[in-house]
C-alpha cells in the first residue's frame, strides 16, 4: 500500500528515546503485537465494521526503520506508519505519522469525534509513551490502544 498516494495526511507526532534504534524496533513490535487493535469481542469494533476485526494488520514492516499499520471500517480507512530515527549516538526518535480518509457525511461526524476532540492525539502519544517504557525496559504493562 503506498500510504502517501492513497490516503491524505492527518498529522504526526514523535518522541525520543535514549536507547538504540534496534532496541525502539524491539519494543515498537512488541508492543504492537500485545496491545494494538481490540479483541474479536469488542462491541465498539463490531458497530464500526473494523476490518481487520482487531482495528489494524501490518503492511509493512521494514527492520528498525518503518512499521505499517492499516485497517478500515465503516467511516474510514487509516494507516499508521512508524518511522524510527537516529538522532544521535543511542537515541532513537519514533515518529507516529497517520493517514485517513473519512468519507460521506457519517465520515465527517466520525473525524470530528476522533480528531476533532484531540481523541486521536491523546492515544498516539500513549502509544509512544508506552513503546518508550518498552525500550528501556520498564516492566509495567502497556495498556491496549482502544479507538
Amino acid at each position: 500500500m503506498h500510504i502517501n498516494r492513497d490516503l491524505p495526511y492527518v498529522d504526526e507526532h514523535a518522541i525520543t528515546i535514549a536507547v538504540p534504534r534496534d532496541q525502539v524496533w524491539t519494543a515498537l513490535r512488541r508492543y504492537v503485537t500485545t496491545s494494538i487493535g481490540v479483541s474479536d469481542g469488542n462491541l465498539l469494533a463490531r458497530l464500526l465494521g473494523t476490518s481487520p476485526r482487531s482495528g489494524f494488520e501490518v503492511t509493512e514492516a521494514v527492520p528498525a526503520d518503518r512499521l505499517t499499520l492499516a485497517g478500515r471500517h465503516r467511516f474510514s480507512r487509516y494507516a499508521l506508519v512508524f518511522e524510527l530515527h537516529d538522532k544521535a549516538d543511542d537515541i532513537t526518535k519514533l515518529r507516529a505519522k497517520t493517514y485517513a480518509v473519512f468519507p460521506g457525511p457519517h465520515g465527517r461526524i466520525y473525524r470530528v469525534l476522533v480528531i476533532g476532540t484531540r481523541a486521536h492525539v491523546l492515544a498516539t502519544n500513549r502509544m509512544l509513551r508506552a513503546v518508550r517504557r518498552l525500550s528501556l525496559g520498564q516492566t509495567s504493562a502497556p495498556r491496549p490502544y482502544r479507538a
